[in-house]
């Protein structure tokens, strides 16, 4: 017994260094390929710089740079709030026969493929977009102007395919608050709506943070779904209606014909996605730190 105890051990632990050494590796082979048209073309300029057009030797991500995070920051922002909402509503309210319906269809929402939300997006967000918004735009706006591809169509699809991983791990972690809160919110006099909100997701924030962050990372890392309704035009917003570039679809379309230089400026695009992700996630960790230290 203690052997075979052992041997899973092993397996374990072999298991955790082939993923560290898997995410080491593409690390390195992203900075490799790109940081030499960093050193070249100076990173400050590339971070900073407002024109992406290869052909003419110019790199500057700044407009996709802009573009990512507006499409993943429409897509929390609509999100997040009917995500926890649904998770309360299978954690807390609805009878377990109706949850069950409801967790499996939210299971088959995330099974959906990227590029068929896609698809969904261009056949009827753009032109509702184009067709109903729009003119509402412009009673207020006469210059307003757009196709359809726009930061609010990308934001209104990514809120959806993030709406999984929200959902999931929240009501996991509303379901992990123990019972005992419950009752003494009860004892109290507190209302149902008063232990849901005092109590339970108080109890349950770090859970419902780490929720908000890998759904985060979803949706800034998406690539088909953007790349289809988007529009693809790498300039500066000045709406949710303009159309924008994003980092992840500029490499999905350009690295099929990209020059060597291009291909490299398109890997320092990686290196700016790596950064990030990993500024997001770190700024989401000291959240959760800062919220503990004010909770206690």
């Amino acid at each position: 017994m203690k052997k075979f105890e052992k041997s899973i051990e092993r397996i374990l632990f072999a298991s955790a260094v082939l993923a560290i050494l898997c995410v080491f590796l593409i690390t390195f082979f992203i900075f490799k390929e790109g940081m030499p048209i960093l050193k070249e073309y100076g990173f400050f300029q590339f971070i900073f710089g407002k024109v992406w057009s290869p052909a003419n030797g110019q790199y500057g991500a700044f407009p996709m740079i802009v573009g990512s995070l507006a499409v993943t920051g429409g897509a929390l922002f609509i999100g997040i709030p009917m995500g926890i909402a649904c998770a309360v509503f299978l954690a807390e309210i609805a009878p377990k026969p109706a949850a069950k319906i409801f967790k499996r269809a939210v299971e088959l929402l995330a099974g959906i493929p990227s590029v068929v939300y896609g698809f969904f997006g261009l056949s009827v967000l753009v032109p509702l977009i184009r067709t109903h918004i729009l003119p509402i735009v412009q009673k207020f706006d006469l210059d307003a102007s757009t196709s359809g591809y726009s930061i609010l169509a990308g934001a209104i699809i990514l809120a959806v395919m993030i709406l999984p991983t929200i959902i999931n791990i929240s009501e996991d972690a509303i379901r992990s608050v123990p019972f005992e809160y419950k009752e003494a919110s009860f004892a109290l006099g507190a209302s149902h709506f008063e232990t849901i909100t005092k109590v339970l997701l108080p109890a349950a924030k770090s859970g419902i943070i780490s929720s908000v962050v890998l759904g985060m990372g979803r949706a800034i890392g998406e690539t088909m779904a953007v790349l289809l309704i988007t529009g693809n035009m790498p300039k500066i917003p000045h709406s949710i209606l303009d159309s924008v570039a994003t980092l992840t679809g500029t490499i999905a379309m350009e690295i099929g014909y990209a020059t060597p230089t291009h291909q490299k400026a398109l890997f320092a695009a990686g290196i700016v996605l790596f950064m990030m992700i990993m500024l997001l996630n770190t700024i989401a960790n000291v959240m959760i730190k800062c919220l503990g230290g004010i909770r206690k």
